[in-house]
């Protein structure tokens, strides 16, 4: 997800994060179906969704001072981590008052600005696994599918709403972390590719060490921590633009950084590959393929189908493509093919992400870090964790998804256009004004064999 350290938090009576767990506000997690799919059928999974512990109202143990006020630490109660984790408690959710957040059956809905006692913009949740209030569902992907309708009609320019996968602990961290005594009930443990500074737990300590509050968010800021792990984005999108991107890392599993071991905006170091491997038709030259009345026309709801492919077409086997189909209107839709100059093909493999990188004048961390095989050994160790979000961009607004990106770069070189929004859009104040009604709705999930997932008259 990128960047991810510029999601903005939600204000609760001046906002506060933490790890253990409070009694202020009951969590129940709204419930979410979605269906496991072979040959034979599809069988329904009733689970639901959680959110992250980072829009949380944290507090002190057995009381209701904030830990965390605005974009600052209380230092008297957070001196530091350790003490902070002692002293400070995460409550339970309000989802649908509080964070605009709701679910019917297969069906979840994530809302951009919500005015309760306070105004909260964006969220991310979590599918937990079916059954349980403690765990999130993981998926190992290789030889498999991922299937979902999505509707994007009512996301303008600067917004994203995300679907992806994360190799986040599946109890959230609390086997490995003491002091984490929340764990995946109430949202914790989240890490990606961009290794983000912005969470206010890591670990199961807070990060204060170094807290430098945000210039252009008043809920956010950075600490010395960061939080790497494999990420592959199935679906990073509005209205306009979208595109899938794997991007893989050289640790396994969730793991805190501090200093040049952190992956920073624009860097090659690191352990991650924060640029990823994209997919955007847009910016792979083709225009009239995705957008508003377009060939895949963003005005009405489709499907979209991501297949994982392995060399050897096992389970066991190595990642090898990452193949994009939709479905809408009763019509299956190809992904379109490459039109820049020396990049062919509608798949993401090794050969693509090569080519692509030297056609837009990139570095190919995609294959330092670990490429298509480093993905795939991320789904196969312990399966990754579904995530779902919505969010505008405080530190690029959005323009790397749906613009011209990046400014210092002609427009017309190739991969820098991708998408019809202006260079002036995405600015999060005019966006949470203007399209604060905005919202992206997830539907009808489903995971299983290639080929069992959706089904057409026609293809194009």
């Amino acid at each position: 997800m990128f960047p991810s350290a510029s999601l903005v938090a939600f204000t609760f009576l001046a906002v506060a994060y933490g790890q253990g767990v409070g009694t202020n506000q009951a969590e129940t997690h709204p419930p979410l179906t979605w269906q496991e799919c072979t040959s034979s059928g599809c069988s329904s999974q009733a689970s639901s969704i959680v959110l992250d512990a980072n829009w949380r109202w944290t507090h002190t143990d057995g009381g209701f001072t904030n830990c965390y006020t605005g974009n600052e630490w209380d230092s008297s109660l957070c001196p530091d981590g350790d003490t902070c984790a002692q002293n400070c408690v995460l409550d339970g959710a309000d989802y649908s008052g509080t964070y605009g957040i709701t679910s019917s059956s297969d069906s979840l809905t994530l809302k951009f600005v919500t005015q309760g006692q306070q105004k909260n913009v964006g969220s991310r949740v979590y599918l937990m696994a079916p059954g349980s209030d403690s765990e999130y569902q993981t998926f190992n992907a290789l030889n498999k599918e991922f299937t979902f309708d999505v509707d994007v009609s009512q996301l303008p320019c600067g917004l994203n709403g995300a679907l992806y996968f994360v190799e986040m602990d599946a109890d959230g961290g609390m086997a490995r972390f003491s002091s984490n005594t929340a764990g995946a009930k109430y949202g914790t443990g989240y890490c990606d590719a961009q290794c983000p500074h912005d969470l206010k737990w890591i670990d199961g300590t807070g990060n204060v060490e170094g807290w430098t509050p945000s210039d252009n968010d008043p809920n956010s800021g950075t600490g010395n921590l960061g939080t790497c792990c494999n990420e592959m984005d199935i679906w990073e999108a509005n209205s306009i633009s979208s595109a899938v991107t794997p991007h893989p890392c050289t640790v396994e599993g969730q793991t805190s950084c501090t200093g040049s071991d952190c992956s920073a905006p624009g860097s090659t170091g690191g352990v991650c590959d924060q640029a990823g491997c994209d997919f955007n038709s847009f910016r792979m030259g083709v225009e009239d393929f995705y957008g508003p009345g377009k060939t895949v026309d963003t005005n009405s709801p489709f499907t979209v189908v991501t297949q994982f492919i392995t060399a050897d077409n096992s389970t066991t086997g190595t990642l090898s493509a990452i193949r994009r189909i939709y479905v809408q209107n009763g019509q299956i839709i190809q992904q379109s093919d490459s039109a820049v100059d020396g990049v062919t093909g509608n798949e993401i493999t090794d050969d693509f992400c090569s080519a692509q990188k030297e056609a837009f004048g990139d570095v190919n961390t995609f294959g330092q870090k670990g490429g298509m095989a480093g993905m795939g050994q991320a789904f196969s160790r312990n399966g990754m964790a579904l995530v779902m979000s919505i969010w505008d961009d405080h530190a690029a607004q959005m323009l790397w998804l749906d613009s011209n990106y990046p400014l210092d770069k002609d427009a017309s070189a190739p991969g820098v256009a991708r998408g019809t929004c202006g260079t002036d859009s995405g600015q999060p104040d005019d966006v949470e004004s203007a399209s604060a009604n905005a919202q992206v709705k997830f539907s009808n999930i489903k995971f299983g064999d290639i080929g069992t997932t959706f089904t057409a008259s026609k293809s194009q």
